[in-house]
């Protein structure tokens, strides 16, 4: 089926946008908002609402094939684009982008998404909110053409070879660490609580004595409330690059916390997203590939993730490459367009390193709803549950949208 015609209508996402630069440099608390000037090219405080554009496709049946474009909540760190807010874009949508995409035959995903993420305007492409929400609108499309769910398109059309099934939640609890804990741990999440660890002072400690004392709080507590023995979540922690701050990103003295904090979690597995933020891609790099080899050399049962500096799908070829990482984020909306992140969950499969298929709270129901037939199709070692930190509303359209596509693949089977 042909577009005949594209429309878009600013939205809101499911938190904000958060200048982390100002908040790993120490900004303060009142309330929810965050006291202090921003120090990030774009913010006019260090909290501002998230915004998003759906792009809907007309097809020429009648059909509506939408995508949700939106960027994560730090944008503009870690080598990041820009804010993205919708008033400066949609009129870009609405005039060349329309122009180009009208007549465009959606029965086939792959080809048309490679070439709408690659189009450009004065020589640059589009800002990578954009062509994730274009994307996801195709592989909308393609389904609607192909009368399958979209995960079933990813997997016969880059011919994944996997049989769809669930894939392992990860909800993310915010600030609320202790209260939404408590959700995940009654919803029997898989992969919990993230913790958002992203100061020295409030949430890890000068020696890491708050992050410490919050894994053997968490290892208590789902050993305390769980509904039975066979439930055995692993604990997936992100600190934001302030182990390597308060070691001086000394990779021993790292590797000995680390330690520190396998034994606390037991019986439980740890993983630890961000050890250390080295402000450069190639640094970073390597500071994570030593540290990963390290533990691995002193068997030190805790995995790293990747997160910082690994963006695009060539972020995460290098990173995978190098194994910098037992695991590496793709970051849904940092890689732009959701072909990217497809091969990038096949790449790291293929590279033997775990692909966690993620993004962020700033997204939407929509591109939460997409993400998970993308994890599915490509059997991503897990999945975000997005967007949100509330964990229920993240985790409830994750897990519904995994069940629908389940429950609509085994009909046809």
């Amino acid at each position: 089926m042909k577009i005949i015609d594209v429309i878009c209508s600013a939205g809101r996402t499911g938190f904000y946008f958060d200048d982390q630069k100002a908040i790993i440099n120490g900004a303060g608390h009142d309330g929810f908002m965050y006291v202090g000037e921003p120090e990030t090219e774009g913010f006019t405080a260090i909290r501002l609402p998230g915004e998003s554009i759906s792009v809907m496709l007309i097809l020429e049946n009648g059909e509506i094939a939408h995508g949700d474009c939106a960027a994560v909540q730090y944008s503009g760190a870690g080598g990041r684009g820009p804010l993205f807010l919708a008033k400066d874009f949609i009129p870009l949508i609405e005039g060349e982008v329309r122009d180009y995409l009208l007549g465009k035959e959606t029965a086939e995903f792959k080809d048309l998404a490679e070439e709408v993420d690659h189009f450009t305007l004065e020589g640059k492409r589009l800002h990578t909110a954009i062509r994730y929400g274009l994307t996801q609108a195709l592989l909308d499309a393609a389904a609607k053409s192909n009368r399958l769910t979209m995960a079933e398109v990813v997997a016969k059309e880059y011919g994944t070879g996997v049989a769809l099934n669930r894939i392992p939640i990860f909800a993310q609890s915010g600030d609320d660490r202790y209260n939404n804990a408590d959700k995940m741990i009654i919803k029997g999440t898989d992969v919990m609580p993230h913790a958002l660890i992203n100061n020295v002072k409030e949430k890890l400690g000068e020696k890491g004595e708050i992050l410490l004392s919050y894994v053997e709080w968490l290892r208590d507590r789902v050993l305390k409330y769980r509904s039975s023995e066979d439930y055995s979540p692993i604990f997936h922690i992100d600190v934001y690059g302030t182990i390597g701050r308060i070691f001086n990103q000394d990779l021993d003295k790292m590797a000995d916390y680390l330690k520190t904090l396998e034994e606390a979690a037991k019986p439980f597995l740890l993983r630890i997203e961000g050890p250390m933020d080295r402000g450069d891609r190639t640094l970073q790099m390597e500071a994570l590939r030593d540290l990963t080899a390290l533990l691995d050399e002193r068997k030190i049962q805790v995995e790293l993730v990747a997160d910082e500096w690994c963006n695009t799908y060539e972020d995460v070829v290098y990173f995978a490459d190098n194994k910098s990482g037992h695991m590496i984020q793709v970051k849904t909306p940092d890689l732009g367009g959701v072909n990217n992140s497809i091969k990038a969950i096949l790449y790291c499969k293929e590279k033997g390193v775990g692909a966690y298929l993620g993004g962020t709270c700033n997204e939407t129901n929509r591109s939460a709803e997409i993400c998970t037939n993308i994890a599915m199709a490509c059997g991503a070692k897990q999945v975000l549950a997005k967007p949100g930190m509330g964990v229920d509303e993240g985790y409830m359209i994750v897990n519904n949208e995994m069940n629908r596509v389940l429950a609509l693949h085994n009909r046809r089977k």
